[in-house]
């Protein structure tokens, strides 16, 4: 299915993975040097990557459906004024 406007899945996919790299080596070094310990912060920044992952690809996916829901829901709501 061809999307009309906006970043395709794939798209969103690459921006997630790209950011949530960079996100989750600033946390990896935040937690290291809290705590002191590598394979802790390890732990830390592995449970972020992919919670977060998840987190930002249903707010893009979101962001990409809202223009789209809302053009269906003047047109059905317009319908029903006419």
């Amino acid at each position: 299915m061809n999307e009309p406007q906006g970043d395709s899945r794939r798209i969103s996919v690459m921006k997630g993975i790209t950011w949530r790299c960079l996100a989750t080596l600033t946390t990896y070094l935040i937690a290291w040097l809290w705590t002191g310990e590598t394979e802790t912060a390890g732990k830390i920044a592995a449970v972020e990557f992919f919670l977060k992952f998840l987190i930002y690809y249903m707010h893009e996916r979101f962001w990409q459906w809202l223009p789209r829901q809302g053009a269906e829901w003047k047109a059905k709501f317009s319908k029903v004024e006419a």
